[in-house]
């Protein structure tokens, strides 16, 4: 593969308007532009707690693999018609959530987030995917968009929380709970 990016500005953008993967030109705060734009963020969210060197190897591995599905989730955004992400990506999240899971106690109250600094970088980036998410949905009522782009960013916020909850555990041994009384 050649070089993609030969020159980093190309001032096309200085109106307002930025060009979408099929070669159509829209405003830059579109619903369309907003939506991939915001899984953007989740990915470089997803990039801080990646940057956490005492990261288990088995959650990097995943949050790797979910970096490289998000871009691919903004591609399919950014270019009308196509499809990019598939059920087959819903699954996978489905799985790492319930194994994950599964050795978790069960919730009785609310957690703040925090926990150390991977778990608090992770209840980050699950609220900016919470936010892809409506804004993805905001799309959907606007134009042809499939479900799945928004099965898979729901189940990834589930995941987040659960691997937030992990991480805690890992970090400083506990999560912080809601307390109404402090």
């Amino acid at each position: 593969m050649g070089n993609r990016l030969t020159k980093i500005y190309t001032k096309t953008g200085d109106d307002g308007t930025t060009g979408l993967g099929d070669g159509t030109r829209t405003n830059k705060d579109s619903l369309r532009v907003e939506a991939y734009g915001t899984i953007d963020e989740a990915n470089s969210a997803i990039g801080l707690i990646l940057s956490v060197e005492s990261l288990p190897p088995d959650v990097r591995g995943c949050l790797t693999e979910v970096q490289h599905d998000l871009f691919e989730l903004g591609g399919e955004l950014c270019i009308p018609g196509h499809i990019a992400i598939t059920n087959s990506f819903v699954t996978r999240l489905e799985e790492r959530l319930d194994f994950w899971n599964a050795d978790l106690p069960p919730l009785k109250d609310f957690i703040l987030p925090g926990g150390g600094p991977a778990a608090a970088a992770c209840h980050l980036a699950r609220t900016i995917v919470r936010r892809a998410e409506r804004k993805v949905s905001t799309l959907t009522r606007e134009e042809d968009i499939r479900r799945e782009p928004l099965c898979y960013l729901n189940r990834l916020s589930d995941l987040l929380f659960v691997i937030a909850r992990l991480l805690a555990r890992h970090e400083s041994g506990q999560e912080i709970l809601w307390d109404r009384k402090t």
